[in-house]
């Protein structure tokens, strides 16, 4: 009896078509379960699929753009087996589908420019996950590559949501698309009659010492100009760094080297200092007032 109950309740016709096609609670039933199953099912094939994948030697921004695609891949699969079981051709969505296109042509133009956005750039991978990038004098570093906005962790920890059309339209600095090497300089200042010859040998010893430092292309020292106050020398050299934040932890140790090594043999840094001449034709009366 129950089942009887069950098999008139599933085969109750909800609706019929023109051409003679019924819908039943069945078939209504069937299709919610397939589609969330299906969804559950895409998610879990693409996550099983980026955990295989990173076992290989493929990029993180590869691994990620293979699971995207398969997950579209099953989605699409799976609306069409819903349609199919609910007896609908696709034919049946060409004018909706005409309709609906430009509706939102006209309505969600950076929705769709964002998401199209999306898929350059992980077609032409101008920037990747795990990018050190530079935009809009922020620095950060390429977490995620959605749909329609890139997730970026600045250097302070703050997540930053970026559009991808952006990153497409603006000028973006990538610290790291080729490689990671970066040339950057340090700028030192001694005292007049310092003997410069030292000098530049001191401070290329300090850059030298440096494990960051790379020996090609070599390490030099310039003797840059005669300052107001200083003689000033620039150290070129170049590193191999996944950011900004660790060029100027290497620029710092390079900097405390340089003091102890400048110490060690009585070469003095230099400060800003003035020489004031007074050109007085009559005496000039000078007062100490105490505790002034």
């Amino acid at each position: 009896m129950i089942f009887d109950d069950i098999r008139e309740i599933w085969g109750y016709v909800l609706a019929t078509t023109p051409a003679g096609q019924t819908l039943t609670v069945g078939q209504i039933v069937l299709v919610v379960l397939l589609v969330v199953v299906g969804y559950l099912g895409s998610r879990l094939i693409g996550y099983l699929l980026g955990r295989r994948l990173s076992a290989t030697s493929l990029r993180p921004d590869i691994i990620y753009i293979l699971q995207r695609i398969a997950f579209f891949v099953l989605i699409v699969f799976v609306v069409m087996t819903a349609l199919s079981l609910l007896g609908i051709p696709l034919t049946a969505f060409a004018f909706a589908t005409g309709a609906i296109a430009i509706g939102v042509g006209f309505g969600a133009q950076n929705i769709i420019n964002n998401f199209i956005s999306g898929w350059i750039l992980m077609a032409e991978r101008p920037i990747r996950i795990g990018d050190f990038i530079e935009i809009d004098n922020t620095y950060g570093a390429v977490e995620i590559i959605g749909n329609r906005s890139t997730r970026i962790r600045r250097t302070d920890g703050v997540h930053l949501l970026v559009p991808n059309s952006q990153l497409l339209e603006r000028t973006v600095v990538n610290w790291t698309l080729i490689d990671r090497e970066v040339r950057t300089t340090v700028r030192v200042g001694v005292a007049y009659g310092s003997p410069v010859g030292k000098v530049a040998e001191l401070i290329l010893q300090a850059v030298k010492e440096q494990p960051e430092t790379k020996t090609e292309p070599h390490p030099s020292v310039v003797f840059e100009d005669f300052g107001d106050s200083a003689l000033i020398f620039d150290a070129y050299l170049w590193c191999d760094v996944g950011g900004e934040k660790f060029l100027r932890e290497i620029r710092s140790a390079i900097r405390f080297r340089i003091t102890e090594l400048f110490e060690e043999n009585g070469i003095t840094i230099a400060f800003p200092q003035r020489d004031v001449h007074l050109d007085v034709r009559h005496p000039l009366e000078v007062r100490v007032t105490p505790g002034a």
